[in-house]
Parts: C-alpha cells; structure tokens; sequence
C-alpha cells in the first residue's frame, strides 16, 4: 500500500523566493547541506542528496506550483515514483509550502515523513536565518 504524506511549513521568504530556491541546483544545495542538481524546466531531471533521491519535473507553474516524480535510491525497482506537489503562497511574514507527497511505500512512509522535516524545512530556516544574519 502506498501513503499520502501532507505537511505545509511557513518560512520567513516570499513564496517566489522559495520557489526559485528549491529549482536552483546551488541554493537547493546549500539549503540541504547536500550536493543536488536540478532541472526546473518540464521533463527535465533532477538528483538531490548526492544522488539519494532523484526525478523528473512534470509541471511548473511559475512560483505557485512544482510537481515532479519522485524516487529514493533504497526503493525496490518495481516500486513506482512517487509524486511530490509543492503549492507556494503567501503567509504572514514570509511565504508558505504546502506539500502532498503520493505514493510513498509503506515501508518508507515514517522515514519519508520524518524526512521532510528533518532535510528540508528546519535546514531551510537554518539557513534562511544564516542568510539574514550575513546580508
């Protein structure tokens, strides 16, 4: 059986920025601590987590809306993507990111979970407030 992961963070950015962030190879690293490549355009592929996670940016919808196919490398092969939609909107004081993660493996769905939190969005505000403190 496959799970539906929800979880929305609010991050003291406009939600154009944390759009921009999350496409840019670069920012996307440095937020993650991680080596990551991405490729925003439609069709295009992305790894992130030195190569751990990787995929294929279905649909754009410039700074609202990113959905792509998603994989770990621990997934068994028969195991299909899974799909991340990340909805980008304003919130007060910053912007906010609401995301639906489908189709996780249930053997993977506390880490999935977990993971989110853990090697997105505390990083992410770590180095937000990293970034606001050195200019």
């Amino acid at each position: 059986m496959a799970y539906v992961i929800r979880q929305t963070v609010t991050l003291k950015v406009p939600p154009k920025e944390a759009y921009e962030t999350f496409l840019d190879s670069e920012k996307h690293s440095a937020v993650t601590g991680m080596p990551a490549e991405v490729n925003g355009e439609v069709g295009g592929s992305f790894w992130a987590f030195g190569g751990k996670i990787r995929g294929r940016t279905l649909l754009v919808a410039p700074d609202r809306m990113i959905v792509q196919a998603w994989r770990a490398s621990h997934w068994k092969k028969h195991d299909p993507d899974s799909i991340l939609i990340l909805i980008f909107s304003k919130a007060k004081g910053g912007g906010k990111i609401d995301l639906t993660h489908v189709n996780v493996p249930a053997y993977d769905r506390k880490g999935v979970t977990k993971g989110w939190p853990s090697y997105y969005w505390n990083p992410w505000k770590a180095y937000l407030a990293t970034k606001k403190k050195t200019g």
